[in-house]
């Protein structure tokens, strides 16, 4: 039976779309999580939600403890996780308020916890990463947002930055040229931590702006990003919702 982790992101950070809604504090040998956990039922599966950035948003990406954010969901025992971030673009093609699945990531942070192996004292922990974001999941929720008629893109490449600036246009640049295709400050290490706890994970994006390096395009401001996602924050829910309903008993190869 699918039970769900949700990371929220900008904009999501209270979703109104869980029953029975329980909030519970969670402690994790790596520190206390971004929030408490709201807990309840999206139809007949358990949900589990943490707000990336804490509830009030108080967290800068770095800030984030993304290794206590990711224990506290595997201690609650959660199957998958699906997170929701807003990104910019690094195609003309990805427009604003269009959704991205992405398949393949670019750690250009600097300063963040990336592993929970930080000793090998109990043996060497190397976890492969060729294929970070669970295709099962991935084609989960490509074929509800199809469902719904979402303009949604099926795989790329995202570049997650240290933040909380944005990029030099000359970095913005160097992204496109390495492949990126969204650029965001939260899917990594997020990930990668999933991956090493055992969970599948899938990160739902939601495009807002082209960073800077399309000279036609006034450069990106957070106004215009919280402008765009907000505007477009109920097909995140329903999105979500929906595939939650239609796909109670996801298969999981997770090892929690």
């Amino acid at each position: 039976m699918l039970k769900i982790g949700i990371i929220g992101g900008s904009g999501l950070d209270d979703p109104d779309f869980i029953q029975n809604a329980d909030e519970i504090k969670v402690d994790t040998p790596f520190g206390e999580p971004s929030s408490t956990l709201m807990t309840g039922k999206i139809g007949d599966a358990e949900a589990v939600i943490i707000a990336r950035h804490g509830k009030k948003h108080q967290l800068s990406p770095t800030q984030v403890n993304y290794r206590a954010n990711i224990q506290a969901l595997k201690s609650q025992g959660v199957t998958h996780i699906v997170a929701t971030t807003a990104c910019g673009s690094l195609r003309t093609v990805i427009g604003r308020g269009d959704f991205i699945l992405p398949d393949q990531f670019i750690d250009f942070t600097r300063h963040r916890k990336i592993t929970f192996f930080d000793s090998f004292e109990q043996g060497a922990k190397h976890t492969p990463m060729a294929e970070p974001f669970d295709a099962d999941l991935r084609q989960a929720l490509l074929a509800t947002s199809n469902n719904l008629g979402y303009k949604i893109h099926d795989g790329g490449t995202v570049i997650t930055i240290e933040g909380p600036r944005f990029s030099t246009k000359a970095e913005s640049h160097m992204f496109r040229i390495w492949g990126g295709d969204i650029i965001n400050m939260s899917v990594a290490p997020e990930v990668i931590l999933a991956n090493e706890a055992g969970i599948p994970y899938s990160a739902v994006a939601m495009s807002t702006d082209y960073d800077c390096w399309k000279e036609d395009e006034v450069p990106v401001s957070w106004e215009e990003i919280l402008a765009v996602f907000n505007k477009n924050a109920d097909r995140v829910k329903q999105l979500l919702i929906q595939f939650i309903l239609n796909n109670p008993n996801l298969s999981s190869n997770n090892k929690v």
